[in-house]
Parts: structure tokens; C-alpha cells; sequence
């Protein structure tokens, strides 16, 4: 077994995202450590919903109605409501999630546009949700909006999340931890990852984030940046399969808990 490599927080500033990942560190948790631990709670965790039509909605009630049992106090919904971006598709789906008593915080997905461009509809149906954070027990949840209208890989995360990122990040308490929700994949390694998500990462070098929650890629994955989790799953979809070739749709189900977050998948029962 390699013996950990000793590092100064100042000098693991200047890494990059890459070299963070290989140092097994993140600089900003370091410094939150003993005083960033936030409150405890559940949440859920789901993606790519991909509603299609009125044949997905007793899915949906059941799914909603599955969760309810675990009384999550927040659901975070990592992208792709619907299959092509219609209001006739968004606001029977946001509705579904009306049922589970909890906060809904969700992201933009590729498939959530109506056109190339177009994502009218979505913000008809969302409003104030492109770029946001919210705090919750003193935690604090960024929800970022990692599209580029209907592309699905080979591009980058658009300037005005960018521009969000550096004006809005400052305001935020480095010490409370933090979680990020985008729906293209931020891990190393995925096809679909943004060309420029480094640059993303590196712009909470100095934040205790715990976590990143992700969608797009309809699999189970988890890439880690030091001791933060990248993670994808399996979609929770009645009209889409999943890329993996896994037969199981669900969630995660999480636990907050002294600055950190476990998860477990829960499979979506059918009956």
C-alpha cells in the first residue's frame, strides 16, 4: 500500500482538479474539518425521468408515493424531466412530485428543451431554477445548469453558469458543506462529461463540498475526487432504459449526517 503523499492546504490550492484527484484531497473540506458538519436529514436523489405521456403517470405516483415512506425532507431531480420538453410533459411530472411533502430542487437536462435552443417551457414550468443554491440545516445545495441545449456530449458547460458560479460562490459559507447537482456527469472518465468540467470543480477548490449528484448517463457510477463522490444512477424512467444494461430503475436514498453523506439505491418496486 502507496503511503499518502503530505501536502499543505496552500499547496493543494494551486493543484487543479486533475491534480487534486490524484493527491486524494480537496482543500476546502480539509480547512471545514470539525466545525462544517451541517445538521442531519434524508433526501432522495433521482434522475432522467424522461416523462413521455399519460402512460408514465401511475409510475410516477407510485414512485412518489414509495419514497414518501422514507420522509425525505428535500428530492433533488439531476435532469431530463421529460423525453422532448413539452408542458404537457413538464407540469404532469413536476405535479407528480407535489404528493412527496418534500422540497423539489431540480436542474435543466438536455431533454428538457424544445428546440436546439428553447427551454421556454422548462422555465414556464420552473422558474428561477438555470442557476441557484439553496441552504438546508446548514447545508448548502448548488443546482447548476451543466446543458448546452439538446447536445448530449462533445461540448461545454455554457458561460452563464460560469459567469453564475463567480459571482454567486463568494457569497457562500466555505466552512458549511456543500452539495452540487448538475445533470451532465462531472466525474473523470464519462463520454458525456463536459469538456470544460474542471473548471467547474476548480471553482470550489475552497468550499467543503461533499458531494456531486449527476444524471444523464442511466447507470450506477461513482468517481471520487479525494473523499468527494461523483456519482451517477440508474434512471427512474417508465419510457427509458437504462445505458448500463441494468434491469433495476430508482433513486438514491441519503442520509446528511456530521458533515457527510452515505447513500443506498432503492429499487423502484412495481407492485
Amino acid at each position: 500500500m502507496s503511503t499518502p503523499v503530505a501536502i499543505s492546504r496552500r499547496a493543494a490550492l494551486r493543484l487543479s482538479a486533475g491534480g487534486l484527484l490524484a493527491a486524494g484531497l480537496w482543500p476546502g473540506a480539509l480547512r471545514a474539518a470539525g466545525n462544517g458538519k451541517g445538521g442531519e436529514f434524508t433526501f432522495v436523489v433521482v434522475n432522467d425521468l424522461h416523462y413521455l405521456n399519460e402512460k408514465c403517470g401511475p409510475w410516477f405516483e407510485k414512485l412518489v408515493a414509495q419514497m414518501k415512506v422514507a420522509k425525505p425532507e428535500l428530492c433533488l431531480m439531476v435532469g431530463d424531466w421529460t423525453e422532448h420538453g413539452l408542458a404537457n410533459q413538464l407540469e404532469p411530472v413536476r405535479d407528480a412530485f407535489k404528493a412527496l411533502g418534500a422540497a423539489v430542487h431540480g436542474v435543466i437536462g438536455n431533454h428538457d428543451y424544445l428546440g436546439i435552443k428553447d427551454r421556454s417551457a422548462y422555465e414556464k414550468a420552473f422558474p428561477d431554477r438555470i442557476n441557484y443554491h439553496v441552504e438546508h440545516r446548514d447545508w448548502q445545495l448548488v443546482a447548476l445548469d451543466s446543458s448546452a441545449g439538446q447536445l448530449f456530449a462533445g461540448f461545454a458547460i455554457q458561460p452563464h453558469t460560469l459567469r453564475w458560479l463567480d459571482e454567486n460562490l463568494p457569497k457562500l459559507d466555505k466552512r458549511k458543506p456543500l452539495i452540487v447537482q448538475t445533470h451532465f456527469p462531472l466525474g473523470p472518465d464519462h463520454l458525456s462529461r463536459p469538456l470544460n468540467a474542471d473548471a467547474v470543480l476548480e471553482r470550489f477548490k475552497e468550499h467543503n463540498l461533499q458531494t456531486v449528484f449527476n444524471g444523464h448517463f442511466h447507470g450506477l457510477t461513482e468517481r471520487k475526487l479525494g473523499e468527494v463522490a461523483l456519482t451517477t444512477n440508474r434512471c427512474c424512467s417508465f419510457a427509458r432504459r437504462n445505458h448500463d444494461g441494468s434491469k433495476e430503475k430508482g433513486y438514491f436514498l441519503c442520509r446528511a449526517k456530521d458533515g457527510k453523506i452515505t447513500r443506498e439505491f432503492v429499487e423502484m418496486k412495481l407492485v
